[in-house]
């Protein structure tokens, strides 16, 4: 414990009401483990000083094999445990769902019906965190406001790899993902200024992937947003893929104003003008298909080459992303071609597109 002493336990000391009940579920799960393993632990140290082989006076029967008082004690008290543990996850798992709205703004204060939460988009980069405050129209970079006692409905994506959310003093982990939205409802309580940071390995500046929340008055919210829309930039999608770009100890910096849909086009990877958005590929799919125009399609659909100029795509990632070709279709150089026949679809030759397409 002494080598520990340094360390900051944020955990055990949490800020928000969402992560005070997950510490409690912590201390009640170890505590509920903890009647079955010291009781082990004593009684193994007990029996082997008790029954020690200098020990002549200790009592010996090599005949006895049963005990069904032992028996009952030894089943039960397990038993009972693990019933008490089933109970505890299967209430905590539900009500601390990271998806299931707040009914609550702390242990002794119900959430009333008209306060108006208060939404952050955010987006995992290479290597910093990009905060959208759609309600107000500005977004941060590497760094977080939010007002005491007022519900955060966090939406959260990536533009790069997978990453994990986390503000140990706020609420759990949520991982961020490209193409996907991931949701956590939680609620700051003590004012104060909270480590943000990204839980998940993404890469060379993962270790400085971090950001400061800062846990206000409405007052001080209300001053926050002012000095962003006022020392703020213009957030344009060309602005964003210049963001984008991997970097490390990103400073913070405010934008007084968005691109309309940025978020969203973020979200299904088309933030690149006349790239298909995902929305439109699955609607797309849910209608048989792209038919004639596959072809045509698929150069709107390598949302991520922009990754691949740069080199870094991963170790024999293949076409379309990279351009690379996929293996079977390398030549052999000691043959000079290939004898197998990789060539895609005659679409001249292809069968006609759904009717729901030709309309």
């Amino acid at each position: 414990m002494a080598l520990l002493s340094g360390c900051n336990m944020v955990v055990m000391q949490p800020a928000g009401d969402i992560a005070t009940r997950q510490r409690d579920l912590i201390v009640a799960s170890t505590g509920l483990m903890l009647l079955i393993i010291l009781p082990v632990i004593a009684f193994t140290l007990f029996f082997a000083w008790r029954y020690r082989q200098s020990n002549t006076e200790a009592e010996y029967d090599p005949d006895w094999h049963h005990s069904t008082q032992l028996e009952v004690l030894i089943w039960s008290a397990p038993l009972v445990i693990i019933i008490a543990l089933g109970a505890l996850t299967w209430i905590s798992t539900h009500t601390l769902d990271p998806y299931r709205p707040l009914s609550r703004i702390d242990a002794s204060r119900p959430l009333s019906p008209d306060v108006k939460p208060l939404t952050v988009e955010v987006v995992a980069l290479d290597w910093k965190w990009l905060f959208f405050y759609p309600d107000l129209g500005i977004a941060t970079v590497n760094e977080l406001a939010a007002p005491v006692d007022v519900p955060i409905n966090f939406k959260i994506t990536s533009a790069s790899m997978m990453n994990s959310f986390f503000i140990p003093a706020l609420a759990g982990q949520i991982y961020a993902m490209a193409g996907m939205e991931t949701k956590l409802h939680a609620v700051i309580n003590k004012a104060g200024v909270y480590e943000g940071f990204s839980a998940n390995y993404s890469g060379e500046g993962f270790s400085r992937m971090n950001f400061k929340f800062h846990g206000v008055t409405q007052e001080g919210f209300d001053q926050w947003v002012a000095k962003a829309k006022a020392e703020g930039k213009e957030l344009t999608r060309d602005a964003f893929i210049a963001l984008e770009k991997p970097s490390e100890r990103e400073p913070v910096s405010y934008y007084s104003s968005v691109a309309p849909g940025l978020y969203n086009a973020i979200l299904n990877m088309c933030v690149i003008e006349g790239k298909m958005c995902m929305g439109e590929m699955m609607s797309i799919d849910s209608k048989g298909g792209a038919g004639k125009e596959s072809h045509a399609n698929q150069e709107r659909l390598r949302y991520d080459n922009r990754h691949a100029v740069r080199g870094e795509e991963a170790q024999g990632a293949t076409f379309p992303a990279s351009e690379k070709k996929p293996r079977t279709q390398e030549v052999d150089p000691a043959k000079g071609h290939d004898h197998h026949d990789h060539s895609g679809p005659d679409t001249k030759q292809s069968d006609p597109a759904p009717a729901q397409l030709n309309r």
